[in-house]
């Protein structure tokens, strides 16, 4: 009975979640290699096309960020550089107004750029318009459906969250009466000698068995940039049960000279000089004089798990704190992977072809459930 009452909830919640779940899916499997197709499809906005200059020093930040903002409407305004290291690459300048409460993604997104800039020459390769580019297409379909955040976030979280559901309700369905051998052999091992009705059933329960762990990761590293609710309660629970404490960082910061007008130029030239093997480095600009600049640096390419935040007084230029991921206690270091975890880019590429495969396979699942639906449909009908 309670078997049966399980199985009416697995069904129902999967005919209603079904559509959601394939498209969040499929979307995502498109999502997993987007930095890396980026760079193969778009070699004249992420490389140099010019070559490399006889010096090696990037021009002042804010003088990049004046071109930049050239290359732009005036009403639309900077309000992040990601800087990348390596020298054959452009920086990335961002210009991103949303509408939260809009319905639609032409209406969610007021405006959005993505400036590409030679920084030793100062000159702009490509103005793209990211509202309509492809991969910022398929990333606002996976998040919202390109309905808006308002509504679209809120259809995806709960679908996920029920997709939880589904796959917790399908081991209790999967798992056998009699552990006998052949019995556990049939749910864990395809034949492809049985008719098509009876190998749609095995791939639906077989394959969301074998994926059961890398998709319920995928399900909860995803609600968490739904709800951020739900990242705080996990980030405060891994940090009550850990055993590490955090490490307290010495607060006699470095002195960061000021040899430049601005401070962010001095604070980017301290950082870079601090960290000249990093990856890139993420800057989002503050308007406020009296909020602290933030610079992030990344050490790992495609990775969010390994960083150090710089915060700098935006009026004397100096150190007010710094943030690492070494020093972080164990929720705050997964709270920091979650991206990582999500698109598989934490093992580099063989985890990310593995989310990839996870993915597809989740993208089956609504689709073989379906069939199986149908068939027990038709079934009836006959009988």
């Amino acid at each position: 009975m309670i078997k049966k009452s399980i199985l009416w909830l697995h069904k129902w919640l999967g005919l209603f979640t079904g559509i959601v779940v394939f498209i969040v899916s499929l979307s995502g499997c498109l999502y997993v290699f987007h930095d890396e197709l980026k760079l193969m499809i778009y070699p004249q906005k992420y490389y140099l096309q010019d070559g490399l200059l006889n010096h090696s020093e990037p021009l002042p930040l804010t003088q990049l960020i004046e071109y930049a903002q050239k290359a732009l409407p005036k009403q639309e305004q900077i309000s992040r550089a990601d800087l990348y290291l390596s020298p054959n690459r452009t920086w990335v300048f961002r210009a991103v107004k949303t509408n939260e409460h809009a319905f639609g993604h032409n209406q969610y997104f007021i405006y959005h750029k993505r400036i590409f800039i030679n920084p030793y020459s100062g000159k702009v390769q490509y103005v793209e318009n990211s509202k309509t580019e492809f991969f910022q297409l398929i990333l606002q379909l996976h998040m919202n459906l390109l309905l808006g955040k308002q509504i679209g976030h809120w259809v995806v979280g709960i679908s996920v969250v029920l997709f939880i559901i589904i796959l917790l309700s399908g081991i209790v369905l999967w798992w056998p009466k009699k552990w006998k051998l052949k019995k556990v052999k049939r749910q864990v091992w395809f034949n492809f000698k049985v008719k098509w009705k009876r190998l749609n059933y095995d791939l639906h329960q077989i394959l969301g068995f074998y994926s059961l762990s890398f998709a319920l990761l995928l399900a909860c590293t995803g609600i968490a940039f739904t709800f951020p609710s739900f990242k705080e309660f996990y980030i405060k629970t891994f940090n009550t049960i850990s055993f590490s404490q955090k490490i307290n960082l010495d607060k006699n910061f470095d002195k960061v000279p000021q040899n430049q007008s601005k401070t962010l130029d001095n604070a980017l030239i301290y950082t870079l000089a601090k960290h000249p093997n990093a990856e890139m480095m993420s800057i989002r600009l503050r308007k406020n004089i009296a909020a602290p600049q933030d610079v992030q640096v990344r050490f790992v390419e495609d990775q969010t798990g390994q960083f150090i935040w710089y915060y700098f007084n935006q009026s004397t230029g100096q150190i007010q704190k710094i943030n690492q991921s070494k020093n972080a206690p164990l929720g705050d270091k997964i709270g920091a992977m979650n991206y990582d975890l999500h698109v598989g880019s934490y093992g580099g590429l063989t985890t990310k072809i593995l989310t990839f495969l996870m993915g597809l396979i989740c993208a089956s699942l609504p689709v073989t459930g379906m069939i199986i639906w149908i068939n027990k449909m038709k079934k009836k009908k006959r009988q």
